[in-house]
This record gives C-alpha cells, structure tokens and sequence, in this order.
C-alpha cells in the first residue's frame, strides 16, 4: 500500500512539474511578444474584423480633428486647387488607370489603401494621378503626361544603381543568352559564373534559384524544418518576409499560421524562448527592421494620428544580431537573413557584410538579376541538402518551372559582373555618411522652417514621420506628388533613393520637399490646438467605430454617426 501511494505521489509530482514546465514556456512566450497589435497576430486579426466601413461626407473631411471652420475651409481651398492641377497634369495618366482600375486587382487595392478608408473615396474622387510610367532616365521617370518626375519608389527595391545600369543589364543579358532563348530546365553557361559569385558574396556553400523572394524565403523554413526536425519558425515583429501564410500570420492572411512564433525585435525576453524551446527550426531576421523595430512596414494608410516613430542605430542592431547568432548556434537553430529587399543597398556583401554577422541562410532578390524577377537562397550545404543518403524516400522537395530562366541568368551575370567595376565601387564609398549628412541636412532645414515633418533613414532607404499630432499627415503624398515626386503607393511611408543621386540631385528633392511641407502647412492641414494630441485623435476614431458598428446593426441607426454604407 504504502509502494503504490509512492507511486501515486511520484506521478502526481512528476505530472505537476510537466504542468508547472509548461506554464512557465508559456509565460516566456507571452513576455516574448509585443504588446501591440503587430505583436499578437490573432488578436489583430480578430480585431480587424470587427472595424466597420465608414467614410466622411464633405464637411467631415476636412474636420475631422475638430478643427474651426476657417482651418477646415482653408484646407478645402487647398485640396480643391490639388484637384484642378492633378486634373490638367496627369490627365492621360490617370484616364488610363481608371480604365484599367475595375479590371485589376492589384490597382484597385492600392488605389483604396493609399489612406486612411473613412478618407478613401473622397480622395479616389477627386485626386486622380495613375499608375502609369512611360520612361525612366537618371534618377527620373516620366508618365504619359510628359511630367519628368524625381523617382523615390526605387521599384520597391529593384533600383540601387539607377535606372539606366539595369537597362543595360537586361539588353546586353538578353543578347548573351538570345541563342538559347526561353529553353527551360537545362542551364545556360552564364549560370555557372552566378553560382560562383553569389556564393563568394554570402559565404556560403549551395544555392538554389527561384522566381520571386517570398518563394526563396519558403524554401529556406522548409529547408530549416526539414533538417532540424522542427515545426516552428520565429520571426519578429512588424517584420515582412512575403505574403506567405506562415511568415504573414496577422491581417492579410485568412487563415492562422499555427507553426509560427512573433516575438519582439531587439529584446532579451525573445532570447529566453529561443534558448529554452525545442520547437524552433529557424529564426527569420529582416534587416529593414533595424530602422523601424516592432513596427509594420510604414504605409500612409496607416497615418491615422502621428504615432508613427522610426531611428536607426547600427551598433545596437548589430549587437542584437550577434546576439541572435550565439543562441542558434549554440540552440541548433538556422539563423536566416532574408536580404530580398535590402541586398546590395547596404554593402557589396549585403547585410551579412554591414553588420558584421554570417547567417546560416540568405534569400536575394529584387535587385539581384539586373532588372528581372528572381529569388535566390544560398546556404550552408548541411541545411541545402533536399534528401538523406539512409532514407532516399525521405526527400525536401522545391522546383519550380521558370527557376534559373535564361534571360534572368543573362541579366544576373551582367549585374554579379559589374559589381567589381570603379562605378560601382564608388557609389559604396562612404555611403552611410553620405545618406545619413542628407538626411540630417534635410531635417534641419524642416527645423528651421517649423515644418512638422522629419525623415529617418536606414542609408538609402528613408520613412517620412511626423512629430506633432495630425489626422491629415497622409495628405503630404499628394503635396509632394504635386511638386514631382514620383512615391509608389505607400506614399510617405517609404522612400527609396538610388545610390546614383548626386548632390545636385538629392538637393533639388529636398528643395521640393520643403516647397511641398510650406503649401501643406498654409492650407491648413496640420493645424493643432493644446486639446490635439495623439491619444484624443485614436479616442475620437475609436468613438467613431463604435458609432459606425451601433448604427450598421441598429433599425434606427444614428444621426450623428459617420455616413455608412
């Protein structure tokens, strides 16, 4: 009896300790997450489907802060003469895209998120500019209005060296492999030189191509899940990898990614879990975030007060990565870097190179062959393998039909060959200081003026933020587009400059953004009293939405709700 009440008392302990085991792994993953929205997935996708649609009337749009009626009447003087010079400037632009509006998806969900959605059809109404370029040249492009615009979308990334290196890439590229034209399967002999070259810039030892980035870094989790035995990847939060279910696990996703963990960027609680969780088969690490740590990629869409903050501090960042380096090594977890989006924008040897910490695995992309679509994963050969040599069934299958194309190949040896020439080389001397005394310049200059506006940068790569508190930031976009400057549909939120900008260049864009900030700021819409803040804006909006959601549900609805439809 007394044996079996040992026993007992063994297994209760042992089941207790089990218990206790896992409540603390689940409170370390607790205080691993962000507090915010970004950092906890389902609940932001619960969230968001309970926002209701709303939009403002005329009288609504323009006071929408509580702002008195000669400020509101200011700003709709302003944004009407917006709406007469966009009507005459970009008229063959804008009439082509709203042609082809209705009929493509991507054109009609970057015309309604451009702002916040109670300002969206109102704006889509009346400030019409288009989708459409016709040329590029230098650090411009020019659309079908003949307007020669200053281009700070860099192609979402494609552009570091400017737009002519990457025509000549495609065209000579073209002409190298034109003899095998769009053969599929078999390599051209210019892959042979990619391989080689790629693999000296990442250090690392195999690589395999794709067609896009998002398809690279799938590839890499699989690869990481397969050889480590582990189901879950970690990636940080506000951090975008593609549109990939597992690494896009809140909104925009319709379904939960069930084997993904969000932690908080640069913390040591994120530390903890990786140290002591058996679970994890990669680590998943978007250099961009070093500008804007915990925070989503920055889109006006976004702007609905002036809560948006980004700095960059390279020696904290490259702390935290080596950090995060010791932890997997010592974990056996695969370290990945997915350099799609900042590769050769920062050094010739990437992110890698710039913070001084070797990955386990690196995606490319974007920029990397000279133009074209390509996604690139190099790695360590233990985690590139796709098959065991004791197991032949057991296999990591990846391919695709159109990896490793000719005329990619073609344009990506044109590029990998170029990066050794002086003209290149020269664009990386003193690069960090030379964006960095620009960005500084241009910040003391809005300082000077008692413009509301200020510019964080990552090098090239630079988000717009906005110290004093707003509801109408996201109308600076159409300023600045009035004044020639080309933003991609994100507007203030990135802004990408070719390393090809010259002094002269980059001083005739800051000229226009101070134009831009004056014509904003006397029309009125970054008027503020001492009752305006950041806290009283989100209040008010919220109040809004409830509003909206009693009067959506409500027979009677409201009359002082926002106009519902």
């Amino acid at each position: 009896m007394a044996v079996k009440t040992l026993i007992l008392y063994a297994l209760a302990g042992s089941a207790l300790a089990l218990l206790l085991r896992k409540l603390q792994m689940r409170l370390q993953l607790s205080r691993a997450k962000h507090r915010s929205l970004t950092g906890h997935s389902r609940m932001a996708r619960r969230l968001a489907s309970l926002v209701p649609f709303y939009d403002y009337d005329e009288s609504r749009f323009f006071g929408s802060d509580g702002a008195p009626e000669t400020v509101a009447a200011a700003r709709r003087a302003g944004f009407m003469r917006l709406r007469t010079l966009f009507a005459e400037r970009f008229k063959k632009t804008a009439a082509l895209s709203g042609e082809l509006a209705g009929g493509v998806s991507d054109l009609e969900f970057t015309a309604r998120y451009r702002v916040p959605f109670q300002f969206s059809a109102y704006v889509r109404q009346h400030l019409k500019s288009g989708s459409f370029l016709e040329s590029s040249s230098g650090v411009t492009v020019t659309d079908l209005d003949g307007n020669r615009l200053y281009d700070l979308t860099g192609s979402y990334g494609v552009n570091v060296f400017g737009y002519g290196f990457y025509k000549e890439c495609i065209e000579r590229g073209a002409e190298r492999v034109r003899g095998l034209g769009p053969v599929l399967g078999a390599y051209h002999p210019v892959t042979a030189y990619n391989v080689r070259r790629l693999l000296q810039i990442s250090g690392l030892d195999e690589i395999s191509f794709h067609m896009s980035g998002t398809e690279a870094v799938m590839q890499a989790v699989r690869l990481a899940r397969y050889h480590t035995g582990r189901a879950h990847l970690v990636r940080f939060c506000g951090a975008y990898h593609g549109w990939w279910g597992d690494v896009q696990p809140g909104v925009g996703n319709p379904l939960a990614a069930r084997e993904t963990y969000t932690l908080k960027d640069m913390d040591e609680a994120s530390l903890r879990v990786l140290r002591n969780r058996r679970d994890i088969a990669c680590v998943l690490v978007n250099p961009l975030q070093a500008l804007h740590p915990n925070a989503a990629a920055p889109g006006d869409s976004t702007l609905v007060d002036s809560g948006r903050k980004a700095h960059f501090d390279r020696d904290a960042y490259a702390a935290w990565l080596r950090q995060l380096r010791e932890v997997c090594s010592t974990r056996g977890i695969v370290l990945i870097f997915d350099e799609v989006f900042v590769g050769f924008r920062l050094k010739l040897g990437g992110a890698q190179e710039y913070f001084g910490v070797r990955a386990d695995m690196v995606t490319y992309g974007k920029t990397v062959a000279g133009g074209l679509p390509v996604g690139v994963l190099c790695g360590l050969a233990k985690y590139m393998r796709r098959f065991r040599e004791d197991r032949p069934a057991d296999i990591c299958f990846a391919r695709g039909t159109f990896n490793a194309h000719p005329y990619v190949m073609g344009a990506m040896y044109e590029f990998l060959g170029r990066l050794d020439s002086d003209a290149v080389r020269d664009l990386y001397r003193d690069l960090d200081g030379i964006w960095n005394a620009r960005a500084a310049s241009l910040n003391d200059r809005l300082a000077a003026a008692q413009l509301p506006v200020r510019a964080a940068n990552l090098s090239s790569i630079w988000t717009l933020y906005y110290p004093s508190p707003s509801r109408y930031n996201w109308m600076f976009q159409y300023y600045l587009r009035a004044v020639g400057l080309s933003l991609s549909w994100v507007g203030t939120g990135r802004l990408i400059f070719s390393l090809n900008y010259t002094d002269a260049d980059f001083g005739e864009v800051a000229d226009r953004i101070l134009s831009a900030a004056r014509e904003m700021q006397g029309d009125g819409w970054w008027w503020s009293d001492a009752q305006l803040t950041n806290k009283s804006i989100r209040r008010r909006v919220l109040k809004e939405m409830v509003q909206a959601r009693w009067a959506s549900t409500s027979p009677m609805g409201s009359i002082n709700s926002p106009r519902i439809k």
